[in-house]
């Protein structure tokens, strides 16, 4: 009887510990994000978005944690008309800044500027498995905040945060500092503690044919590489780096290694990671390359780069060239992605398979 009794305890006790989830460290207030940016879901439904007008980040309960991206299709004309109108403004005055997909229910999520200059106010906006967008009020939702140190602050645009990912319990942080050695890594343990200052970042840039220490990470994702998670940075011009996330501490400088050099005269915009027919790839769109397929086989032992390239270089890549115009991407389900397509003054949210 007493093992018995001792057995129903650790039982209770496993299963208590199953339903813990990321909202229950959340909680409701007033959220007062100036700028909505970036943006990362972690699970259960919790959404990172990245305040770069504040430098800040904020982990939000969407409370939309139900629902089967498997089943979800998107095919959406004219989406910055339509959601003009839903805000009572001009497709002109509609910065759309980042679309996401949450896995736990295969919704979108699109932040946006509404409006000009310092004035614009962030929206955030769902749109749901049947195409219907609609503005998600923050208004009592529970939520936290990290206040990021010696970022590089001053206006919307600023690039104090250029892309965030969560995963195993941190959210990862990348953008500008006021330092020296200007590019950060920032490591932040959730539930949110101190942010700490986060860790320099300098890379060997081969179409530059140097070390950079103030250029930006633009969009990066996290892989297991050889059993060590790391961060897979995409650069302007356009190197790709890798940085295991163990190596980013607090104050350290941090030198990456150079893997690829996708060309130069161009700047990466979202970047995914995916399985195809059993091989593991990148997806990343560009301003100038459009959107390139990257392979990964042999990324654990690719030699990094480190004279001048005068072209392309490290892992293999091809152009899809069916994929025009595509702005933003996020994995859907393990079949398909959504993109965001813009051109022709209109933008399109559609979903795609995986190449």
């Amino acid at each position: 009887m007493r093992f018995t009794s001792a057995l129903c305890v650790i039982l209770a006790a496993i299963v208590s510990t199953a339903r813990a989830d990321l909202t229950e460290s959340l909680k409701a207030g007033t959220i007062d994000i100036k700028y909505a940016g970036p943006m990362a879901f972690g699970p259960d439904g919790v959404l990172f978005i990245g305040d770069t007008q504040q430098g800040a980040i904020y982990a939000i309960d969407t409370g939309d944690a139900k629902g089967d991206s498997a089943k979800v299709r998107f095919d959406i004309k004219g989406l910055d008309q339509q959601l003009a109108a839903m805000l009572g403004a001009t497709p002109a005055d509609i910065m759309i800044n980042d679309v996401k997909v949450n896995p736990a229910s295969g919704n979108v999520y699109v932040s946006i500027a509404r409006g000009k200059g310092a004035g614009a106010a962030p929206v955030l906006i769902r749109v749901d498995a049947s195409g219907k967008p609609s503005e998600v009020k923050l208004s009592g939702a529970k939520f936290a905040k990290a206040t990021l140190n010696n970022v590089a602050v001053g206006n919307q645009r600023s690039p104090s945060i250029t892309d965030l990912a969560y995963t195993e319990g941190k959210v990862i942080v990348a953008g500008m500092s006021n330092e020296e050695f200007a590019s950060k890594l920032r490591v932040l343990e959730f539930p949110f503690k101190d942010a700490g200052r986060g860790a320099s970042v300098e890379i060997f840039h081969g179409n530059h044919g140097a070390v950079e220490t103030r250029s930006p990470v633009r969009t990066f994702v996290t892989l297991d590489i050889a059993g060590t998670t790391t961060v897979l940075a995409a650069y302007t011009c356009t190197p790709l780096v890798t940085f295991p996330v163990a190596d980013l501490k607090n104050g350290e400088k941090v030198t990456g290694k150079t893997i690829a050099e996708l060309g130069a005269g161009n700047t990466p915009l979202d970047i995914i990671a995916y399985k195809k027919d059993g091989k593991d790839y990148l997806l990343v769109t560009n301003t100038k390359h459009g959107v390139l397929k990257v392979s990964t086989e042999g990324i654990a032992t690719a030699a990094a780069i480190t004279k001048r390239v005068g072209g392309t270089a490290g892992l293999k890549f091809e152009s899809i060239k069916d994929l025009a115009n595509v702005k933003q991407l996020d994995k859907l389900n393990d079949n398909s992605a959504v993109v965001l397509v813009t051109g022709n003054g209109s933008s399109e949210l559609v979903t795609v398979a995986l190449p």
